[in-house]
């Protein structure tokens, strides 16, 4: 026994040295991040680094939890970086056991309508946050019958959207169907504050626009689309109304007037650029820029950030078409700095930023490159649609590389056939893979083959005003045409092509058709026509190529070289000092 007490009595006091040392070193680190914020200046870099050393000791839960909280409440107040604030406030809460604590709340809340919908609410977010959409999309069909129980159409449609939204996610396309049928009818049956009801069609037609958009359906969103902007203006001009609804149950609203018009900015900026109309892009673009930076001065909420992102992502191809490298390369280290400063953002955005990345490889004639980022932005996503978008980019590097991957290059091609199963819905996407397969038939020679593949590219396109993959499809044709020597049926597809490239404007298209339109004209006789077509070329040339030089020249070309972990924060200046892309504070 007195063997067992001695045992018992040194590992307490080894545990009680253990614990004394852990927190010796938690108090040491406190100290001096207090004593950094308390400086005078305050020196909230230091203080900032400081406590941020405490999670490499992986510390015990509440000290983990504490240091969270503390970080966030410095950043908070201390510094613009309201997003990596609000990431270390929300870690200081426990998802784990906010959970238990919702599902007793919502239990005992049945009486008392605003609270049990709101907690319903913030139940399903916390799934959702998780990614389990199926039980976020449960608590959303609760919440959608209680609501209708307690007589509110209002947030009954705002729980059905919401689970609307979800299963759009999930790509169950048929449950979504009938269900945005049904919320139609209620937001057109819904009499109550005009402000609610324009927000409630809002939210409809948005959801209603993205389907359209995911499915490559560029022509078939229209009316919805133009529906959608004259909603947005009809709710511009409408008053606040501060009279309270009757029902408490009511007492919701989807988002504030000025994040639904960015909203709205955002997707006619998606239209625009699968369209082809990249000026009309561009102009909504900046538009909605403007805007969110006026709402950012004043409002930290996180879905700024992500319209940000979404608007650069889309304006970034844009620009990658337009044959304005440079600028887009820094507009994807504006991205890069956006994710840094929200861990949740650079999740749900870091497969796209790697194939971003690949394509301006592909621009900067990078290849070995764009394979290492689409590579890694396949490894990152699960989201179809983006990985057969990725895959397809993918099979045309190898196309463009000869017989360096013969075999994964076929493997690909076999997973995008779409001729036969191809994996995703979308319109606009089996026109792209059709595209890529007549490619691959070009450059391996077989061009009747290419031929029947292009045409059915341009008349998929065709039927969705697909005007980018229509001026692509055309210049190949007239390629094909032209090395076929029949220069009348080349010159058919080539004229219409350059047409097509200007007002799109596609600068490769252009490029590559003026080549063709000199050798054309060349080999008709046409000595003028040949002139012209020449001195054309030599200016699209010039103009690539100085956009070449420039953006290779940036620090931020080096961003071609990250294939792994986060956003790096400096890069080496291809012929100068460090330069900083981003920031913590």
């Amino acid at each position: 026994m007195a063997a067992q007490a001695a045992a018992a009595a040194q590992v307490a006091a080894a545990q009680a040295a253990q614990a004394e040392a852990a927190e010796s070193w938690y108090l040491a680190l406190l100290g001096f991040a207090e004593h950094f914020r308390t400086s005078s200046p305050p020196k909230i870099r230091l203080c900032v680094h400081c406590l941020q050393a405490v999670f490499p000791f992986k510390p015990p839960q509440r000290i983990e939890a504490r240091t969270h909280l503390q970080l966030g409440s410095v950043l908070y107040h201390h510094t613009k970086n309201s997003e990596l604030a609000r990431s270390h406030l929300e870690k200081a809460n426990s998802v784990d056991a906010a959970k238990p604590l919702l599902r007793k709340a919502i239990q005992i809340s049945q009486q008392t309508p605003y609270w049990h919908c709101r907690l319903l609410f913030q139940l399903a977010q916390l799934h959702t946050l998780e990614k389990d959409l199926v039980s976020a999309c449960d608590l959303l069909g609760v919440g959608a019958e209680y609501a209708r129980v307690v007589g509110s159409e209002y947030t009954r449609a705002l729980f059905l959207l919401s689970k609307g939204m979800l299963l759009l996610m999930e790509r169950k396309l048929q449950e979504v169907h009938p269900l945005l049928t049904l919320c139609g009818q209620i937001v057109e049956n819904w009499q109550g504050n005009p402000i609610q009801k324009e927000s409630l069609r809002v939210f409809f037609l948005v959801l209603q626009v993205t389907h359209y958009l995911d499915a490559g359906q560029v022509k078939s969103v229209k009316p919805c689309l133009k529906q959608l902007q004259q909603c947005i203006q009809t709710i511009s001009t409408l008053h606040d109304d501060e009279i309270l609804p009757s029902n408490p149950a009511d007492l919701f609203h989807w988002l504030p007037k000025e994040h639904m018009c960015v909203l709205v900015y955002l997707v006619t900026v998606m239209h625009s650029m699968q369209a082809g109309y990249l000026e009309k892009a561009q102009k909504y673009t900046d538009k909605a820029l403007m805007q969110l930076e006026k709402l950012k001065m004043l409002d930290c909420s996180p879905i700024l950030s992500s319209f940000q992102v979404i608007l650069l992502e889309h304006i970034i191809m844009c620009r990658l078409v337009t044959g304005h490298k440079a600028t887009a390369l820094q507009e994807i280290s504006q991205v890069c700095q956006l994710c840094q400063q929200s861990p949740r953002l650079f999740s749900n955005h870091a497969a796209q930023l790697h194939t971003l990345l690949g394509l301006y490889c592909v621009s900067v004639n990078c290849m070995d490159n764009a394979e290492a980022q689409f590579t890694t932005a396949l490894r990152l996503t699960n989201h179809q649609e983006l990985w057969a978008f990725i895959v397809t980019n993918l099979a045309s590097v190898y196309i463009r590389e000869g017989n360096r991957h013969q075999e994964v290059l076929y493997s690909l091609l076999e997973r995008i056939n779409p001729d036969h199963s191809f994996p995703v819905s979308s319109h606009c996407l089996r026109a792209a893979a059709f595209y890529v397969r007549g490619l691959f038939s070009f450059f391996q020679g077989r061009y009747n083959e290419a031929k029947r593949f292009l045409r059915e590219t341009l008349k998929m396109s065709n039927a969705e005003d697909l005007n980018r993959l229509t001026a692509c499809s055309l210049v190949l044709l007239g390629h094909i045409f032209y090395v076929l020597g029949n220069h009348r049926e080349s010159n058919n597809m080539v004229v219409p092509a350059m047409q097509l490239a200007s007002k799109i404007p596609d600068m490769s298209v252009q490029l590559w058709s003026s080549a063709l339109l000199r050798d054309l004209n060349k080999a008709c006789g046409n000595a003028i026509d040949a002139h012209e077509a020449a001195q054309m070329h030599q200016n699209f040339s010039q103009q690539l190529l100085q956009d070449h030089i420039e953006a290779c020249s940036l620090p931020e070309h080096n961003l071609i070289t990250w294939t792994d972990g986060p956003p790096p924060v400096q890069f080496q200046a291809q012929n100068g000092p460090n330069t900083s892309l981003a920031s913590l504070l």
